[in-house]
């Protein structure tokens, strides 16, 4: 009797990793730094808030409808958040596929937020007051995420006091926060840490409460150089597990016993 069994190897692709957290917690500043004594330099996506004069293309034009609908709000929030997901998860899907080429050949990718800031702002807006449905929600939102491109290999949670994170982002972007927007930062900040406690295999959490910068940028260097290796491929989640490596185009290996 033949039986297929599905072995995993390892790929040529580069790792996809995302940095995410507050604004203000310092994660562009440290994840630079992290880098710059990298021998090969990844490629770095700018976060949202980043992409005021943004690249040409679909996905900064459908970022700037979100501007424009959120009225200047920080979180981009323009009152509609199930609407709002399915646009940032669209952005996201684009951004993946710009950065195709580079995965593929080997260069690691750090997107600056990626799909969890997604599940985080628009769970904490559709159950404002009740933390633990927010909770299953942005589960939820993350499982539709996966269903139109893979989640990254790693992703690292910079976190820290949420009102410290507020504090320099108003500084660093000139701003004031009424008092419903720095209530929803420290909300956003238990989100983000409960919500990396139920993938400990993907998450790995930097708590700025507790290690200096260098520090901190040491470790993210750690995470980022260790996340480069045994890599699976990567398919599309919407073909099947059979459908072939977007990177390097085989199939999943299959022996018969």
């Amino acid at each position: 009797m033949t039986s297929l069994t599905t072995t995993p190897r390892p790929c040529t692709r580069g790792p996809l990793i995302s940095a995410e957290g507050l604004n203000g917690v310092g994660k562009t500043y440290l994840t630079n730094r992290a880098v710059e004594t990298l021998d090969q330099q990844p490629l770095l996506l700018d976060e949202f808030s980043q992409r005021a004069h943004g690249r040409l293309g679909l996905g900064e034009a459908l970022l700037q409808t979100l501007r424009d609908a959120g009225g200047g709000d920080p979180f981009l929030r323009g009152g509609l958040p199930l609407t709002e997901a399915l646009i940032l998860m669209a952005i996201k899907r684009h951004d993946l596929d710009t950065v195709l080429p580079d995965l593929s050949a080997g260069r690691a990718v750090i997107e600056g937020r990626s799909v969890d800031s997604t599940a985080v702002c628009q769970a904490l807006q559709l159950h404002p007051h009740d933390s633990d449905t927010a909770l299953e929600t942005a589960g939820a939102l993350l499982h539709l995420a996966s269903s139109y491109r893979p989640l990254p290999d790693l992703t690292i949670l910079v976190t820290d006091d949420a009102d410290q994170a507020a504090a320099r982002a108003q500084r660093r972007d000139d701003r004031v926060f009424t008092s419903e927007q720095a209530e929803f930062m420290r909300d956003a900040c238990l989100l983000f840490e409960r919500l990396a406690a139920t993938d400990p295999d993907r998450y790995r959490v930097l708590d700025r409460r507790h290690l200096d910068e260098y520090e901190a940028a040491e470790q993210i260097r750690a995470w980022i150089l260790a996340a480069g290796h045994g890599l699976a491929c990567m398919t599309e989640p919407w073909q099947g597990p059979d459908a072939p490596c977007v990177c390097c185009g085989q199939h999943p290996e299959q022996e018969r016993t």
